[in-house]
């Protein structure tokens, strides 16, 4: 049996190939960018909600006991860090779980969630304190739950947008039902990683702080390992209308035999997106020209969006054809001929 070689099997898609035409879908269908337009528009302009009240005496209390732990040569710097949360904290919108949260694979990105404005064109914003745990926890979960929901729609939108008027979407009832699905299951997993870590860098820490600064470390190599396996798990739910453990591995499939290939897509991704968002965080946040860098963010990142579903459908339709190519090429000629 003679085994094909490898440089007569075709090409796999290219990065450039699918960024581009990310860009065309959206440039072609604008309305795409609605979404994340609007979004970022009611956390500039409409209200913001603050639990800065209520978590400012809890966070008090864990910076005085921390201090305690602090030498003299580091207290000014652990100062700077205090101040830098605390100024977090008081800017902090409870409105911007809502967004696409870091953590989790589905959502609406937000240039507004990220840089928190507080000055606004229209003037001074309304702020309504949070003043109960229990109402910070039930907004918080409703706001994490809706932010799921919407972004499920978004990302059917963006998918639906690179198919043909002859091929059938996946409607938004199973949209919304996998995704949160896949959302909840992806809670779940990071919760059984978050807390045996930190419960080992805590006793590590007490032992001594170079032991965890080096698991930290480790921690942080296996994280970025797993990115590129993990970034495509929602794809196969819009693309292939698979359900939320199917598109997980076919995630982990995917990169298991295009490494190479996916990790560049996703570093591209990732520069572009990183990148010019401190390009469209540059005007301030009390003038008009803020509303340039939200739509610019918002046309960047539904045109990523897109192009990473043209990825992802170009690449595995390319598994498919390679793998059956190389079959048929490799059989016996005897079963050739019959």
């Amino acid at each position: 049996m003679t085994v094909q070689k490898p440089e007569s099997l075709p090409p796999p898609p290219g990065v450039m190939g699918s960024l581009r035409a990310g860009f065309d879908i959206v440039s072609n269908r604008i309305a795409l960018i609605l979404a994340p337009l609007a979004l970022d528009v009611f956390l500039w302009l409409g209200p913001r909600l603050s639990v800065y009240e209520l978590l400012k005496p809890f966070f008090q209390f864990v910076f005085i006991q921390a201090r305690q732990g602090v030498s003299d040569s580091q207290l000014e710097q652990f100062s700077e860090m205090q101040d830098l949360f605390m100024n977090w904290l008081r800017d902090f919108n409870l409105f911007s779980l809502l967004t696409k949260l870091t953590i989790f694979p589905i959502g609406i990105s937000s240039l507004s969630a990220q840089i928190l404005p507080v000055e606004t064109p229209l003037g001074t914003r309304t702020v309504i304190e949070v003043t109960s745990a229990i109402g910070f926890i039930g907004l918080s979960f409703a706001f994490v739950l809706i932010g799921w929901i919407v972004g499920g729609l978004y990302f059917r939108g963006v998918a639906v947008s690179i198919f043909g008027g002859s091929e059938a979407p996946i409607g938004s009832g199973r949209a919304i039902a996998q995704t949160l699905f896949l959302c909840m299951l992806w809670s779940v997993g990071l919760l059984m990683i978050f807390f045996p870590a930190m419960f080992v860098l805590g006793i590590l820490a007490l032992i001594s702080p170079i032991l965890a600064n080096s698991a930290i470390l480790v921690f942080l190599f296996f994280s970025f390992w797993l990115i590129v396996p993990l970034y495509f798990a929602p794809h196969g739910i819009f693309i292939r209308k698979q359900n939320a453990f199917s598109s997980l591995f076919a995630s982990l499939r995917m990169a298991r035999f295009t490494l190479p290939t996916s990790g560049l897509f996703v570093l591209s991704v990732f520069l572009l997106s990183r990148g010019l968002d401190y390009l469209w965080g540059a005007p301030q946040s009390d003038s008009w020209l803020a509303l340039v860098g939200f739509a610019g963010h918002a046309f960047i990142t539904t045109a990523l969006l897109a192009a990473s579903f043209v990825y992802y459908r170009d690449m595995n339709d390319w598994l498919q054809n390679t793998y059956e190519k190389w079959l048929h090429a490799n059989q016996p000629s005897s079963a050739k001929q019959v």
